[in-house]
Parts: structure tokens; sequence; C-alpha cells
């Protein structure tokens, strides 16, 4: 019997499959984790196949060490995921093995938590010692207590004692490092409404198939999906529930925990490597069967899968960044199809791509057009801020705003006030020679943080000294650039003194607990105001809020993206769907420079339908996604010259296969990244876009000459469409 190896190393250089010889002395399974010689050393490596022949010769091949765990860490599921990644992803076999295991395991570093306790061996408390007759007498009347809480309080040397003479007896207990949900939500009797049931029905119903759920900012997603995993269970089957960003884990959590208790498991980033290991034991071995979190939660050890939810499909944190690069909905297609089981993509602003597929009949829409408590969606009210500064305001706030921020209070209801920038403004400049400061690792200017009184960088958190004079001309005028949250928050308590203000963004909630506590304060004081970033726009749901207010709505509206209209109608329509979710009417406030621009208009009026005809007739005109495939070739080095003579390499090459497809290139161009270097890094690209007829043909091939690296410590990343596009 021989094993394919995947061998757990760094380089892309040795991106291959091994064959090692399976000893008769112990039997291996694919998905094992096993020691093997490689080289003049030894290596861990996973079993990713068992053949009975070898293509190599077989008195050259070596013998697996050992078997590194009692059962396999890999399911059946997790390893055909892995083989699909490398192929459509263009990621390495063994990061895709990663991502399917808690951090640390491989290196042994996170283990099973186990606790001892010591309890009674006798009811005869036959000891002349006092010290032991404390323990005994302690341990009668409490039963089993842990043996680090009792030498404590008691002589250590004299439990040890007692343990030897048989009279109390030591045990090793199981402990789940269970992670923590503070956050409460209110236990309610909800009755479905007819949409509701109807998309139960539709999903439950169904087979392997892709539903778009389509519905408004409380119209009861979440009760669909509870209701449809309840229906999965029952059938004995697992479910996977996502969510875009852990800032939507506490809540949602919350009121999974409430439905369905310990079955619930919950996995992401926030959590220590303890709490990540046990909930992903507890999946693995069934204890838990439903998977809740964020993106990597799709690679949850589960068997036997019902559903997969993706909830706010349209968010953007779907697509992996950094290594290794994936699209979390083309990862769940896979794992929906290999299963036989609906996937359900829910959103109150699909993105475009999904409602596209709508339309070509390649997904199935689902649609909940009112809200569950049948009250009106809240009215969007857009402020012309060039007016307001005509009339003398030069605040950041808008005398509308201002005058319903008031009235609100008034009532001891709350506000949210929403501004997608953190920090205090987001540059100084000079005044006098337009000198603004920027990170030495990074091409973006640094952010000022009035609290720590700093200069930060947002991409790599370095941190450098705030200027008083300019260093390039030594004028002492600084100015300050656009505000941020922390300015907000300054300017707030100036306005209203005594009212509770709370601020939501990376700068406060990097700790997970303060980031519950802040969610769960807001929740439980009234009048309040919560002032955040795009992490309070989507999800939470508080009863009491009655006034949004978005601040500046034009800054996602500039990016040099084509997909920044979009981005600004979903955050403006998930934002506003924050108020009046309860018995009371909701109220938004858009604070705009371009009050005529039509992303506004189709927003005000919630007009999904007239912005997405819209938008897909500017992105048919122009060749981009969804009528076209776009690649992005990342070229990655701390030697900028290294960077770019292998850009060049690669460009050469991407123009001979232009050549042999010309009909089907759109565009092919190499330049510098619009953030040419981070955190040391300087970056190169070539940006692709290909007609889809023949681009499945062509991006293998593209994928092949990105394999082929000339340069030594350069890494090259290709994304499949893309979503940062700097």
């Amino acid at each position: 019997m021989f094993a394919s190896v995947v061998i757990d190393v760094s380089t892309s250089k040795l991106e291959k499959i091994f064959d090692y010889i399976v000893p008769s002395c112990f039997q291996v399974s694919k998905g094992d984790r096993v020691l093997v010689p490689f080289g003049s050393k030894t290596n861990i490596g996973y079993v990713v196949d068992l053949k009975d022949t070898s293509g190599y010769d077989e008195s050259k091949l070596k013998s697996i060490i050992k078997r590194l765990d009692e059962t396999p860490l890999l399911t059946e599921d997790n390893l055909r995921l892995c083989f699909f990644m490398q192929k459509y992803f263009f990621t390495r076999l063994i990061d895709g093995i990663k991502l399917c295991l808690p951090p640390l395991v491989t290196s042994g570093k996170v283990k099973e938590s186990f606790v001892t306790y010591a309890h009674l061996n006798t009811d005869t408390l036959n000891t002349k010692n006092s010290k032991q007759l404390d323990i005994l007498l302690y341990l009668r009347e409490h039963g089993k207590v842990r043996q680090d809480a009792l030498t404590s309080h008691f002589s250590a040397s004299s439990l040890k004692t007692l343990v030897k003479n048989g009279q109390v007896v030591l045990s090793k207990e199981k402990q789940n490092r269970t992670p923590e949900s503070n956050f409460t939500v209110e236990k309610k009797n909800i009755v479905l409404n007819e949409e509701q049931l109807e998309a139960v029905k539709r999903i439950t119903r169904s087979k392997y198939n892709t539903f778009l759920l389509h519905g408004v900012t409380g119209s009861g997603k979440t009760e669909v999906y509870i209701n449809v995993i309840r229906s999965v269970l029952k059938e004995n089957k697992t479910a996977i529930m996502l969510v875009p960003e852990i800032s939507l884990t506490p809540q949602m959590f919350a009121r999974f925990k409430q439905a369905f208790g310990d079955t619930v498991a919950i996995l992401h980033s926030g959590l220590s490597p303890g709490e990540k290991f046990d909930e992903w034991l507890r999946l693995k071995r069934g204890e838990a069967r439903i998977a809740l979190g964020a993106r990597s939660c799709v690679f949850a050890p589960l068997t036997n899968i019902g559903v997969i939810v993706i909830d706010e499909e349209h968010d953007g944190s779907y697509y992996s960044e950094s290594n290794p690069r994936f699209h979390t909905h083309e990862v769940a297609r896979f794992l929906a199809y290999i299963n036989n089981c609906p996937l359900v993509l829910g959103s109150a602003t699909p993105s475009i791509e999904s409602f596209y597929k709508v339309k070509t009949g390649e997904y199935s829409l689902i649609k909940l057009q009112s809200r569950a408590n049948k009250k009106e969606l809240p009215n969007i009210e857009i402020v012309d801020m060039l007016l307001e500064v005509r009339k003398g305001n030069i605040n950041m706030f808008s005398y509308r705003f201002l005058n319903e921020l008031e009235h609100c209070i008034e009532k001891k209801e709350q506000a949210m006030i929403f501004i997608n920038r953190r920090g205090y403004s987001s540059f100084l400049m000079c005044k006098e020679c337009g000198y603004v400061p920027k990170c030495e690792d990074c091409d973006v200017s640094l952010v000022y943080h009035k609290e720590d009184n700093m200069l930060k960088c947002h991409y790599c958190a370095k941190r450098y000294k705030v200027l008083t004079t300019c260093p390039k001309c030594g004028s002492s005028s600084i100015r300050y650039g656009a505000v941020g949250t922390q300015r907000i928050v300054e300017e707030l308590k100036k306005l209203l003194p005594n009212i509770p203000v709370f601020r939501l963004d990376n700068d406060t909630s990097r700790d997970k607990k303060e980031f519950v506590r802040t969610l769960e304060s807001f929740n439980k004081t009234s009048p309040s105001i919560l002032v955040g970033t795009q992490m309070i726009a989507k999800g939470h749901d508080f009863n009491n809020v009655t006034l949004v207010g978005i601040i500046d709505a034009d800054v996602s509206l500039h990016f040099s993206d084509y997909r920044a209209t979009e981005r600004t109608f979903n955050l403006i329509t998930q934002v506003a769907g924050r108020a009046g979710r309860s018995e009371k009417e909701g109220k938004v406030i858009l604070q705009t420079y371009y009050p005529k621009h039509y992303v506004y208009r189709c927003a005000a009026t919630y007009d999904y339908n007239a912005f997405y005809k819209r938008e897909i007739s500017m992105r048919e005109l122009s060749h981009f996604p969804p009528f076209v495939s776009m690649l992005r070739v990342l070229v990655v080095g701390q030697n900028e010259e290294k960077v770019r003579l292998e850009t060049e390499r690669i460009f050469v090459r991407l123009k001979q296969i232009r050549e042999e497809y010309s009909s089907d290139f759109v565009y092919l161009q190499a330049m510098k990244c619009p953030k040419k270097r981070l955190q040391g890094n300087f970056r190169y690209e070539v940006m692709i876009r290909l007609y889809k007829k023949n681009s499945e043909v062509i991006i293998s091939k593209i994928y092949d000459v990105c394999r082929d690296v000339k340069e030594n410590k350069v890494s090259i990343f290709v994304e499949n469409d893309p979503q940062n596009l700097s």
C-alpha cells in the first residue's frame, strides 16, 4: 500500500505530492497527519490518497515513520475542497489543508484541555492528621472539587498523602474552552409570516441548488435560516451558517444558542487558539452539528451537510485578500454540490454578480418584500452639505441631523452614527507646501489618533509622532483631513455632555470581550448614541434605535474601483436598516456633497431593481464582471528590482497567450499597484479581463505561467475576481 502525501513546507517550489510506503505494522487513512522522512530530516505531511501501486520506482520510496493522531484530522470533504481550491484559485494544497485545521494544532502547541478533580474514595474519615482531616471533611461536604482549588486552600502535601493512601481519588476530565457570549437577546415566540414559510418550504424541499434570499432589512431572514437548519437537524444532518465579520457573531451566536443550545459551535479569528481547537473538536466528534462563524468556518470538519447559509452575501469580507486567496461563495457552492444540499445566499442588497446569476437562471430567487414587524422601512432624507456650508454651517453635522438627534434624545431613544473612517482625522497636511506624512513601509498616508496623540498606519499598524512642524518646509501650519469616529465622539460629548456615547471600530474592538461589552452596554442604555464604522452597518438588531445618521456618505463613492457605487448603495441600505426595527418608526439622515447622484436617489427609495439596471448596463458597456472574467496577478517582494523583473517576465509570457487567444482578451496591462508598497513589500500587478467563452482554458495557462517563479524572495498571487483593486 502506498500513500500520497502533501508535505508541510512553506516554499511554493515544492508544491507537489510525494509517494510513501505504508508500513504493514500500522494502518493509515486518507486525511491522516503523518511523520515522514524528507531529505535529510523528518517532516509532517498529510495523506491525501491511498493506492495499491506507485508510478515511481518503488525501491527508492521511503516509508511513513508514524501516524500522529488516533483519527484522521481531515474529512473526505476537506480534501476534495483543497483540490478544488488548488485548481480554481491557484492555492497550494498545504495552504488549503491548513485552512481546514485549527491554528497551532500541527505544532502540538494546542491540545485538549483537562482538569483534575479530587473526590473521596471512602466514607470513613480515618486520619489523625488535622490538615488531612480538614481536606476529608471539605470533600465530604462539597463532593467533587478541582484539585487546583483544593490546594489553594489546603496543604498540597497532605492531599498527596491522602491520594497515596487511597482515601482520595484524583480524576481528569475534559474541559471545553467554550467561547463566551455575554450578549443577550430577547426571547420571542416568533410566528413565521407567509413569505417566510414559503421560503423555508422551498429551501428544505430542495437538493443541490443556490438560492438568493433577497429580503429587505428587518424582513426576518435570520428566522428563515433558523427554521431551515432546524429542519436539517431533524434529518440527522449538519449545517454551516456564515456571517461576514466577527462583529456580527455575538448577536447571531446568542440567537442560535437560544434556538439550538450546545449543538452550535462558533469558529472565527477572534477566538483564542484553545477555544478554536475545542470548538473544532466538538464539530469533528459530532458533539456540535452547527458551525457558525466568518468565512473560514466553511472549512469546518462536518460530514453529511444539509444546508450552507451565507448571510450578507454581498459583503467583500467573504473574499480572502491574504494567502490563500479564495472566494467563500465558490468554496461553499462546491461543498454544497458534493453534499447535494442547498446553498442559501441572503442579503437586502445582493451583489450585482449574484443578482445577474438569478437573471440568467443560475440561481433561484426567493423574495421577502416586507418587514417582519409589518412596519415601513425608515424614511431616508438626503441633506446637501454644500447648502449647509452656504448657510454658514461648517460643522460635520447638518442642522437637520442635529435637530433629529435632539428629538431622539428627548424621547429617550437611541441613535446610531455611521462614518467609514476610524481615528480622529484621515491625514495631516502642511498648509504651506502640501506635505502629507506617509508610512515608511506602506504607500499610504498616516491617520491621526488624538486619544493616543499618534499617527498610525492602518495597514501595518506602525506608529509615528505627531507633526508640530513640517519636515519639508518647516512651517507650523498643519491642517487636519477628513473626520473619523474618534473626532465625532469628541464633538458629540461637547454637544451632549450628559448622554452616553459608545464607539465601535477596529481601534476599540480588538479585544472580543470589550466589543461584546460595548454592544451590550449600548443595547441596555437609553438614551444613548453608538458611533461606528462598517461593523455597525449590518446584522445588528436594537429595538430602541430610531435615528441613523450617515455623516459622510461619499467616503466609499470615490474609490478607483468599478464596485464603488455598488458598495455605497449597499452600505447606505444596510446602515439605514438599523433604524425602526421594532414598534417605533425609524428615520435616516444621509449627508452628502453629491445629492443628485443616482446611487443616493435609488438608496433613498430602497429601489434595488432601479440601481441594478443602471449598474448592470454600465458593467456591460465597459466590459467588467459579471460579463467578463477578471484576474489580477500580484507580484510582491522587498527588492523592487526583482519584483519589477518578475512582473515583466510574466507580462511577456501572458502577451504570448494573448496572441494565441487574441479574440478572448478584453484587457491586459502590467503596472505598479495603486498602493505600491505595503508592510515593506513592493507590489506590482498584471490586470487581465477575459471574455467568458474560453476563460477556463486561458486561466489554466495563466496559472501555469505564475507557478514558474524565477526570482528568489518574490511571491506571486493570482486573484480570481479580485474584490479590492488597491
